[in-house]
């Protein structure tokens, strides 16, 4: 299955929940009005892009209406359609430009995290990277076994310590091993927990100062993952955690199991963060690099390709 296919299969709920919804308003309307623009508005809020974001995109569709000047109704399909892959932008692919870089992966319990660090390294192996595993969530020993369950599954190796270890000195360790087996990539997860407790934060701040100290050069990435199904509340997420850690993306998991995909453009345009990849499945190559063009395309699309 193709990327586009996979996101097209992915965003079927929020695709027939939103599309369903403009479709039904563009069909009942024969012009273009402010009682038709109030109507999108709301079809946007209830597929969770948020009220910002909403009055974002009718601010700008009002803008493109008149400058194209389009009177049919059923014209708005494709302005929606582009002006939504404009606001996303062309994307940001991951900054894995040294040897080691690091990937330092953040989020609350439940949300996908340790299953998405298993399948990110089932993937930068696929691209011939070797990778390492570091096992700092050591406040649950389940964290620690699941995560070796994924590194086995992977084929990667992972370095880790007992249950209750401070998180930084398995970065350390990891740091370490990498440096001896001239890893490409280091994966680090960290404690799921609340990200409204403070001794989270300053665990992640005494991270990220053991990796500038052992890796003053490297490219690190700190992927914030969220559960697309919790809607609004995984933006909420998104912002407590930008106030606390420097955030450079979002891996967003479950979309191929909520209506809520209109979250994707919720975090980008509220809060500037880019979304890097999306879960559309159960599988380990079901973690896909997120691609604006055929999000624009699976959301406004019912059709299959390639």
């Amino acid at each position: 299955m193709g990327l586009f296919s996979k996101i097209n299969a992915g965003l079927k709920k929020t695709r027939d929940s939103f599309m369903g919804a403009v479709s039904g308003i563009l069909n009942s309307f024969t012009k273009i009005d402010e009682e038709l623009f109030s109507e999108l508005e709301e079809a946007m809020i209830m597929s969770d892009m948020g009220m910002p974001t909403a009055e974002h995109i009718i601010e700008l569709l009002r803008k493109k209406v008149k400058e194209t000047g389009i009177k049919d109704p059923k014209g708005i399909h494709a302005a929606l359609e582009e002006i939504i892959e404009e606001l996303l932008g062309a994307g940001e692919p991951l900054n894995l430009s040294t040897s080691p870089s690091v990937i330092l992966v953040i989020g609350v319990n439940g949300v996908g995290k340790t299953t998405t660090i298993g399948k990110l390294a089932a993937r930068l192996k696929a691209e011939g990277k070797s990778v390492i595993l570091g096992a700092a969530d050591t406040f649950r020993a389940a964290a620690i076994d699941q995560l070796g369950i994924w590194a086995e599954r992977a084929g990667v190796q992972m370095v880790k310590s007992v249950e209750g270890s401070d998180p930084a000195s398995v970065i350390y360790d990891t740091i370490a091993a990498a440096k001896a087996r001239s890893a490409d990539v280091i994966i680090c997860d960290t404690a799921g927990r609340l990200h409204n407790k403070k001794n989270l934060m300053e665990e992640l701040k005494k991270i990220s100062r053991v990796i500038k100290r052992e890796l003053p050069d490297a490219s690190v990435e700190n992927l914030l993952v969220l559960d697309a199904a919790t809607g609004q509340n995984a933006v909420n997420q998104a912002r407590e955690f930008k106030t606390a850690a420097d955030i450079t993306g979002i891996v967003l998991t479950k979309l191929d199991g909520t209506a809520r995909g209109g979250i994707v453009l919720a975090i980008h345009d509220e809060l500037k963060i880019p979304v890097k990849f999306v879960g559309v499945g159960e599988q380990i190559d079901d973690l896909q690099p997120f691609d604006v063009k055929s999000f624009a395309r699976s959301l406004f699309s019912a059709e299959n390709a390639e």
